[in-house]
């Protein structure tokens, strides 16, 4: 890690590129650290430098507390950004990934500032339409951690073993928090692409609530389906990355 890194831990570069035309900054899930990534920056084409985003309370920044509301978490994401904004950037956001990228190209719009060229939604309801109930955020533990389970959202290697279960266990329920207590404020559409990835079955976000993101574009958008559940990019990874070379057009 670069002194520059250390110094700002928000967005890594784990292989920099410094002739790269495109920055893709890529927000994990909720729970999940910039590991989700791992092994990207060494399939993408030279043209594009992959740039996981590395959240408060995990990995790196384990001892730092995570946010549990949107807005601030932005706010803090957006500074980030505008410190390395001497490269366009695109976003890849799965699921409270998306809805982070989607209020960080907002953000950067209301500040009169630079945003994405273009924003990948995967594995995200479209901000508007309303989370089915429970709020699990709310939910004793041994009931939050089965419905995380259900989604296929906690590794057995971690659900089978307390003491980093217990680690974990803030992270994911503020992650879950900032989703479920979000309140979607009107705002002229984004001028810039968007394309919504969904796993075809997915029972969060299935691809009719992803397909609504096209309501938040002037520009054009498309919907990806791929096979698999909410967490479809562990498995179709190598798919993901094709397609995301190819909505980007880099």
């Amino acid at each position: 890690m670069s002194t520059s890194e250390a110094a700002d831990p928000w967005i890594l570069r784990p292989r920099p590129r410094p002739a790269a035309r495109l920055r893709l900054l890529c927000i994990p899930h909720a729970g999940g650290g910039a590991s989700a990534f791992r092994g990207w920056a060494e399939v993408f084409p030279e043209s594009i430098e992959v740039c996981p985003v590395q959240l408060p309370g995990r990995e790196q920044r384990i001892r730092e507390a995570p946010f549990d509301r949107l807005e601030p978490l932005v706010e803090a994401l957006a500074g980030a950004v505008l410190r390395r904004k001497e490269v366009p950037f695109a976003v890849f956001g799965h699921s409270n990934g998306a809805l982070i990228g989607f209020e960080l190209a907002r953000r950067l719009r209301r500040l009169g500032e630079r945003g994405p060229v273009h924003l990948v939604a995967s594995g995200r309801r479209a901000p508007h339409v309303p989370s089915p109930p429970p709020l699990t955020h709310v939910l004793p533990d041994d009931e939050f951690l089965a419905e995380l389970s259900r989604l296929g959202g906690i590794p057995d290697q971690v659900r089978n073993h307390p003491e980093l279960l217990g680690l974990i266990l803030p992270v994911l329920r503020a992650d879950v928090a900032i989703h479920e207590t979000y309140e979607y404020q009107d705002e002229p559409p984004l001028e810039i692409p968007v394309t919504g990835y969904a796993g075809v079955d997915d029972p969060r976000a299935p691809p009719d609530t992803v397909a609504e993101w096209a309501y938040y574009t002037t520009r054009e958008f498309a919907l990806r389906t791929f096979p698999g559940g909410h967490f479809y990019l562990a498995s179709e990874r190598d798919r993901v990355i094709q397609q995301i070379v190819r909505d980007l057009g880099i």
